[in-house]
């Protein structure tokens, strides 16, 4: 990289390359050890005990670590794919080129830029956005700083020669927050944008152009005589630093030994609320490897990873978890006595937490546990429990509920509501005097994933008339703090509706219902409703038994 974008006010300057400086003083620093041509063999462990066995050459090294950081970037989107995109002509001329290769021009030249074809000194050149970006086809989002990366290279052609003719083909630009500066500078400068679709690029005879639907003309535009075409390609997340099939970090964890990904390939962290938490305990991904971004919001990012990592490092020293119940110094314990070796509870923690023996008993990893009490949930034995959240303690707050008598003519709801979306909906329906239905009673639970079926059976034995069930939203926004407890609730209750056929009961006495915290305008509305479906099927006919 031959300079970067803006790094401080008033981003309106690209900055000096910092990689050099940087790179000194971390090796130099007392505190750092830096492994060169280093790969990741093995890591297992949790947090504030992780054991990573380093390869270096023909080297084994060993270290122990309290949290880790994934820092691996970001690739540049192949180029070759976009042979595929006829209307862009990449791979015709020489002169037809990609951002990363207009770089490592400008690096060459020391700013100045000669065409790859004859080394003639470029004048007039034309920047594509959103090459193969924003297209199903091919990279489906946005890669958020190629933009930003365009608007700098195009300073490297107009600061120099102001006679320069840059022309920047766009749909969108975004150049998000204090970038705005930046592209005003660029724009002074003497920089064209043309937004619309560009149809066909040419080659004739080493001058190229450029031939686009250009929505401000209403019409479509030519410019001809280029001497540059500079195509700006997405990023792809360098999960496994060196390519998916190679892997960063070779967990040990029967999940499987990398980060779970999204559909784009990005590692999944819960980020809407908590950005930098995976679903593995103690290990936080940070800048354009977690989602794209452009510079000055990796250099926060990497920022706030570093100090979730430290956070980490000493609640765990204190015994506490971290997110989302931080500072919970509850565990699970296990009556290996009853276990049956089912392996519900190591295959459901979404969390990796419990591992298993030769014999498939389980073994906790306790600092990785959330304490979410999924495995609570998952166990038919009923042999785990916390010292303040059990099946047995759930299960006695529902015998404290008053049961209306059956000639009493009304109804009595049970609601088991997520303690981290749900019941803060349901808090805040309070807050602001809504009003719902006066049967209702409800028990918060740490997730609705930690359900256990026998709650419900409890229940129904004790004659509540109707169980919901209020969980977080599923899907590729999730809410869950806990990745998939509504999911595991929903599978669970499809189990329970059989039962309730065979005792005579009907499934519709059971009811789950996803919830944001903001949506708790609606509480009265879901409430209310389920009680209207209720008092049409009468009430529970083990009332009174």
């Amino acid at each position: 990289v031959y300079r970067c974008a803006p790094l401080r006010p008033p981003y309106a300057e690209s900055a000096e390359n910092p990689f050099h400086l940087l790179s000194r003083e971390v090796e130099s620093h007392p505190g750092i050890v830096v492994y060169r041509g280093a790969s990741i063999e093995r890591t297992a462990g949790g947090p504030g005990q992780f054991d990573v066995t380093v390869r270096q050459g023909e080297r084994l090294l060993k270290e122990r670590v309290g949290s880790i950081i994934v820092a691996t970037g970001a690739g540049a989107y192949d180029p070759a794919k976009l042979t595929r995109l006829k209307n862009l002509a990449y791979g015709t001329s020489p002169n037809i080129i990609v951002s990363s290769k207009f770089e490592e021009l400008a690096l060459r030249g020391g700013g100045r830029v000669a065409r790859p074809s004859d080394g003639r000194e470029v004048r007039r050149a034309a920047f594509i956005q959103c090459a193969g970006s924003r297209d199903p086809e091919h990279l489906p989002y946005c890669s958020a700083a190629c933009c930003v990366e365009t608007l700098k290279q195009a300073q490297y052609l107009l600061e120099p020669d102001p006679d320069c003719t840059v022309f920047i083909y766009y749909r969108d630009l975004r150049a998000n927050g204090q970038y705005e500066h930046f592209y005003k500078k660029v724009q002074e400068e003497g920089a064209v944008f043309i937004q619309g679709e560009v149809v066909h690029v040419a080659d004739r005879g080493g001058s190229l152009s450029v031939e686009a639907d250009d929505l401000s003309l209403g019409c479509r535009s030519r410019v001809e005589g280029l001497d540059l075409v500079v195509l700006a390609t997405g990023m792809i997340p360098d999960v496994a630093g060196g390519g998916p099939e190679q892997g960063a970090l070779k967990l040990d964890y029967r999940q499987g030994p990398e980060l779970p990904a999204l559909k784009y390939g990005f590692p999944d962290s819960h980020f809407i609320c908590f950005p930098y938490e995976t679903r593995r305990t103690g290990i936080y991904a940070a800048g354009s490897v977690r989602e794209p971004m452009d510079l000055v919001t990796t250099l926060e990012d990497a920022a706030g990873a570093a100090l979730k990592a430290i956070q980490c490092v000493e609640m765990t020293a204190r015994g506490q978890a971290v997110h989302p119940r931080a500072l919970d110094v509850s565990y699970p314990e296990f009556n290996m006595s009853r276990c049956t070796q089912c392996k519900r509870c190591t295959e459901e923690c979404p969390f990796g937490a419990i591992n298993e023996d030769a014999g498939s008993n389980p073994l906790p990893q306790i600092t990785r546990c959330r304490r979410c009490g999924t495995c609570l949930g998952a166990c038919p034995e009923r042999i785990v429990s916390f010292k303040d959240y059990s099946v047995a303690l759930i299960s006695s707050m529902i015998k404290a509920i008053e049961v209306p008598d059956g000639d009493e003519e009304k109804l009595r709801v049970l609601v088991f509501a997520c303690e981290n979306d749900a019941y803060p909906a349901l808090d805040l329906a309070g807050a602001a005097g809504l009003k719902y239905n006066a049967w209702v009673r409800i028990i918060p639970l740490r997730c609705l994933g930690s359900l256990n079926p026998v709650w419900i059976a409890d229940a129904m034995s004790r004659g509540i008339d109707g169980v919901l069930l209020m969980g977080c939203r599923q899907g590729e926004d999730y809410q869950c703090h806990f990745i998939n407890g509504s999911e595991l609730a929903r599978t669970r209750i499809m189990n329970v509706s059989e039962t309730l056929d065979r005792m005579g009961l009907e499934a519709g006495r059971i009811k789950m219902v996803e919830v944001e915290i903001i949506d708790y305008t609606k509480i009265p509305a879901i409430l209310d409703g389920f009680a209207d479906e209720l008092a049409a099927l009468g009430p529970n006919p083990l009332k009174g038994f």
